[in-house]
């Protein structure tokens, strides 16, 4: 096919009268003297009503704009009116001919009013945010006094209570604390959000960090008779460059996870160094002048339950679990979810693997080699 004939034979004229997006052209008084169909229908009048208006009457100060995107070379975004007064949103390039100028314009209403809404929703998110940490506790102290008072009651402090009202009490502490541990992971999660997060890096031993994580974790690995195993043979630096809290914050609520998916077996930590392909690949960010060691990988795996295929999608954002049935999964996203939104914002990523009663094993990747303009 030769398409150098075919070319030949288009006519330009055609070609820009049945473009998808407005075409003006303007003269040096800024006067319209032509428009495309698409103008038309655009703008909510004919051709005929378009010719001879002032550019800057259809086009926030169109002339001026038409000028600046011509000497930049790029586009730019203004507001709009048709005939009648209606206002919307357009993004406009514009060259320049001798005293004319070849204007293009694109309706982007729709595109500028999912913006909008976006930022307006995700400013009312961080202010939600915000508040909640502020107010956590507010919020913690009136279901930390009910268990205070339940256990002092069970331990038999208000004196004797018969064994009816022992069961009960049993379940309001048993229930109170269910509740305190959920609010304390809802309000992690919201503080990690919030603009109020913060993250200092520091040196520190990462191995002690790993190790003094699983001790804290002593108790619910010895009522399951979990074993967790240490591979850090490919681990080649005992000092790590990053924010120590925030990443036992993370590891916490990760380890958390396994030891609820897991009844049998082990659990085992691996501490090595990703390839740079890795780190691309996994959405970390990208360090200058990165080494072979310039990145940590930590990987958690465990012999559990593991995760269903649809269990996959959204399971470290809890917003998506809350149409579902199960308490229990809307508590391990949002335990899952701070994870993620902290290590993300220290640069890090986040991932999973598994197989349905085989396991799980989560992949954090994060930079740990202090930058120049640190």
């Amino acid at each position: 096919m030769n398409f150098a004939n075919i070319l030949c034979n288009i006519n330009p004229r055609e070609v820009i009268k049945n473009l998808p997006d407005v075409v003006f052209v303007v003269d040096s008084d800024g006067r319209i003297i032509w428009a495309n169909e698409k103008a038309s229908i655009v703008f909510e009048t004919s051709i005929k009503n378009l010719k001879g208006l002032y550019f800057n009457e259809i086009v926030a100060n169109g002339v001026e704009l038409a000028e600046k995107s011509f000497a930049r070379r790029n586009s730019v975004v203004t507001g709009a009116f048709t005939i009648d007064g209606k206002e919307f949103f357009v993004e406009m390039n514009a060259k320049k001919y001798i005293d004319q100028y070849f204007i293009t314009i694109r309706d982007i209403t729709a595109m500028t009013n999912v913006l909008s809404n976006a930022e307006k929703t995700g400013r009312l998110n961080k202010e939600k945010n915000i508040m909640l940490t502020k107010l956590s506790n507010e919020i913690k102290s009136p279901i930390q006094s009910i268990i205070g008072f339940s256990q002092a009651l069970l331990d038999g402090l208000g004196g004797e209570i018969t064994e009816k009202q022992n069961k009960y009490v049993k379940i309001i502490n048993k229930n109170s604390t269910e509740l305190l541990y959920f609010m304390d992971k809802f309000l992690e999660f919201a503080q990690a959000e919030s603009s109020l997060f913060n993250y200092e890096n520091e040196p520190f031993d990462l191995v002690n960090a790993i190790q003094t994580v699983v001790k804290n974790n002593e108790a619910s690995l010895n009522e399951k008779n979990l074993i967790v195993n240490y591979d850090f043979e490919n681990f080649n630096r005992k000092t790590v460059y990053s924010d120590e809290n925030c990443l036992k914050i993370a590891l916490q609520n990760i380890l958390d996870t396994s030891i609820k998916l897991t009844d049998v077996g082990t659990i085992t930590i691996k501490v090595d160094h990703p390839d740079i392909d890795t780190v691309e690949k996994s959405g970390a960010k990208i360090l200058n002048n990165a080494d072979a060691f310039s990145y940590v990988r930590i990987s958690i795996t465990d012999s559990g339950i593991g995760f269903a295929e649809s269990e996959m999608n959204g399971l470290f954002e809890p917003y998506t679990q809350l149409d579902k049935a199960h308490k229990k999964t809307i508590v391990r996203s949002i335990t899952l979810g701070t994870a993620h939104t902290i290590i993300k914002r220290m640069g890090g990523s986040l991932g999973v693997t598994s197989e349905v009663m085989k396991g799980a094993t989560f992949n954090m990747i994060l930079p740990v080699m202090r930058q120049a303009d640190e």
